[in-house]
């Protein structure tokens, strides 16, 4: 429902079936949708908890929903902070303009450790550095997205994306009669076109590309063994491959054979022995060289991490300005650098008011949610701060949206983000949605499945009003439709 307490249109069709639908019927196709995940192995790892690490990745059955019109906005908001993104990119590592003009710190980039002195002065093949971006979203109670950070490393999650698809067409084949759904199951020939076109010159027509993994014991693992099936390539480990003459080639049982892009799911430090950690078994021994010999792509490029550093995001919206001459679509969270005095100072007098991140953090970890924190863990927090100021940036508690979600007790809100994922080659593309992820404990702004989260399918839905002037029939319910006001038609959460 929006504010005023109405049903947003791309959700009318939904809460009639929930009204007709009772609870035990719901509980039971949860409980199928676990059998599903269980059977096809939908899992994530987590090694820090003891135990078996292997996780069923907790699936919710009530789809989140955007209207056809909300993704075309949002879809060019990504567009443009995904070019932004790559546009730093190549300057960082090349002319250094936007430092040269002041418009970000020197020191913020030259002295991240995200920022690898083996890039300066090389272009990757086709010039494009994060391949696949996953760009994390919120909504607030007053209807607007926000993007809370940006994955410009190794974005993981698409492949719970494309689960939760199938799960609900399994599940729930007629919701899928009564509403025009955008489909996501193209993603993966997507992928595979897009990392194509970022192959070398001498690739030839038909390039050959690799996924290339840490092994089963990443917690990644799943999705990197789902991706390579679905894209029909092989999946390899850093062992499978050998570099000879700065070309890089794939043992087979019918001899070597060149490869020619590597979507890499392996972090810089590990991916090659001979010029980041010398005790890397994960990696390729003179992959670096050949990359930069320009014989092999990689997707996405080693590097790329200094345009998702936390202490970067919020010189993003100055990016767009500086390399599109644009306004950006998108905003972003207020964001207070702790390496600031009077932003150190504000968030130190502020804690039980706001969210502490690590600047380099990830899933979850090293965060603090000064609300529902205790005074223990806020004086723990501000001592880092203290004495690590730069480690450190912090941002507003938003008054983040809820979708329904299935819970023991019933429906209840939960709070949700989003996370589409932005394919950029010689093209931008993307599929209709991302993945959906949701906060399963009660009041928990925590969205990440390590922490106690779970993920919905998330919907794009066609041609609404025509639809609905179907679904429900005459006019007078169509013109209702279709006279709520702006503001009620502007999101779904």
């Amino acid at each position: 429902m929006n504010a005023e307490g109405v049903i947003r249109p791309p959700y009318a069709e939904m809460a009639r079936f929930l009204d007709a639908t009772g609870q035990e019927a719901l509980d039971q196709k949860r409980r199928e949708a676990e059998v599903l995940f269980r059977r096809i192995g939908v899992t994530f790892a987590v090694y820090t908890e003891g135990g078996d690490p292997e996780r069923l990745i907790p699936f919710d059955v009530i789809p989140r929903i955007l209207s056809r019109a909300e993704w075309d906005r949002l879809g060019q908001g990504l567009e443009q902070r995904v070019r932004a993104l790559n546009a730093f990119l190549a300057d960082v590592y090349g002319p250094k303009e936007i430092i040269k003009a002041g418009r970000i710190p020197a020191e913020l980039v030259l002295e991240n450790e995200g920022y690898l002195k083996q890039m300066e002065g090389f272009t990757p093949p086709g010039g494009v550095y994060t391949v696949i971006s996953g760009i994390d979203l919120v909504r607030t109670g007053a209807d607007e997205f926000y993007v809370l950070e940006d994955n410009c490393r190794t974005p993981s999650g698409v492949s719970y994306m494309l689960e939760n698809r199938e799960a609900m067409l399994r599940l729930f084949p007629e919701l899928f009669t009564r509403h025009r759904i955008a489909p996501v199951s193209h993603y993966p020939e997507e992928l595979l076109e897009t990392l194509k076109s970022i192959a070398p010159a001498g690739a030839g027509a038909e390039p050959k590309v690799v996924v290339l993994t840490p092994g089963p014991y990443n917690s990644a693992y799943y999705e990197h063994s789902f991706l390579a099936d679905e894209m029909g390539v092989e999946l390899v480990e850093g062992a499978d491959l050998f570099v000879r003459d700065l070309q890089v080639f794939m043992r087979t049982t019918a001899g070597p054979q060149k490869v020619d892009v590597i979507y890499r799911r392996i972090d810089d430090d590990y991916l090659d022995p001979e010029a980041f950690r010398a005790d890397s078994a994960l990696g390729v021994p003179g992959l670096m060289a050949a990359y930069k010999a320009g014989n092999v792509a990689l997707a996405n490029a080693p590097g790329a991490g200094i345009a998702d550093d936390k202490a970067v995001y919020p010189y993003v919206p100055e990016m767009v300005r500086f390399y599109l001459g644009e306004e950006p679509i998108l905003s972003n969270v207020p964001t207070f650098m702790c390496e600031r005095e009077a932003d150190r100072e504000h968030v130190l007098a502020n804690l039980d008011k706001l969210v502490v991140k690590l600047a380099r953090g990830s899933g979850g970890y090293g965060m603090l949610v000064g609300p529902h924190a205790t005074e223990e863990q806020r004086a723990d927090f501000a001592a880092r701060i203290r004495a690590r100021p730069g480690d450190y940036i912090a941002q507003p508690t938003l008054a983040l949206s809820t979708v329904p979600t299935l819970c023991e007790e019933g429906f209840a809100p939960r709070h949700v983000d989003l996370r589409p994922f932005v394919l950029f080659g010689r093209t931008v593309r993307m599929v209709p949605g991302g993945l959906t992820r949701v906060a399963l404990r009660d009041g928990s702004l925590v969205v990440n499945s390590s922490q106690g989260g779970g993920t919905k399918d998330t919907w794009v839905v066609e041609d609404f009003f025509a639809q609905q002037s179907q679904t429900l029939g005459g006019m007078t319910q169509t013109q209702t439709l279709t006279t709520i006001p702006p503001a009620a038609t502007s999101g779904e959460d």
